[in-house]
Formats: structure tokens, sequence, C-alpha cells
């Protein structure tokens, strides 16, 4: 069941860079979402410890996960660019990573590779001198 995390968004903006002209440069667009894992009351222990465990590039020091946007050129655009991504995200991070089948090279593969280790031994042994 997927969570949805909007309610419990602090929002910080900033002025941003790229496209608007002089418009860019009085205006806040840029959009910082901040998320408080810890304190959340959306989210029972289990899902706090993954997101940790998970998101802990996008996580800092006060267990703050944060996601900014400066892609619209309106504060609006730029805030549900914020609330998409950081629900994808958290949703993501609780989707169960799949478990590695172990195989073995197949008998054809290992041929190959040891006809190809033959073609360059002789290779090089053709590139030796004779005295």
């Amino acid at each position: 069941m997927p969570v949805d995390i909007a309610p419990e968004i602090r929002f910080r903006t900033a002025r941003s860079g790229g496209k608007g002209g002089q418009h860019v440069n009085k205006v806040e667009t840029m959009v910082e979402g901040l998320f408080d894992i810890a304190a959340s009351a959306l989210l029972d222990e289990k899902q706090k410890h993954l997101l940790f465990e998970k998101l802990k590039t996008r996580i800092n020091k006060e267990g703050i996960f944060s996601v900014r946007s400066q892609a619209e050129r309106t504060q609006l655009g730029n805030r549900e660019i914020v609330v998409k991504k950081m629900n994808l995200l958290i949703n993501k991070a609780f989707i169960p990573d799949k478990k590695r089948k172990k195989t073995k090279p197949s008998k054809a593969a290992k041929e190959k590779r040891l006809s190809e280790k033959k073609r360059m031994a002789e290779k090089k042994e053709n590139r030796k001198k004779d005295w």
C-alpha cells in the first residue's frame, strides 16, 4: 500500500537559477521539501528503519530527508514536483530487493573462454624471436 507523506512535508524556498530572465532574480521559485523521518506519525518503526537504510545518501545528520526542484518557473509547479518525487522515492524504498539467483557459466561460454585464451597464447608465442 503506497504511503502519502504530503501532509508532513515542510517546504523551504530560495531563488532559483535557469529560465526566467529578470524574473528569476527576484522570485523564490526553487522549492526544497523536508521530511523528518524520525518524527513522522505516518510511518511505523520498521518503515522508518528501512528508509534510513535505503535513502541514507539523501538524509542529513539530523535525519531530515530532503528533495529539491527548480525545473518549473513557478513555486507551485516545483512544489508539486517535490511532493511527487518524495512520495515516489519513499514508496520505492519499501519495495523489497529481489534475491540474486546464483548462476554458473554455460559449457559453451567456458569453451569459448578457453579457445580465446589458447588463441592469445599462440599469438604471443609467435611474437617471440628465434635466436
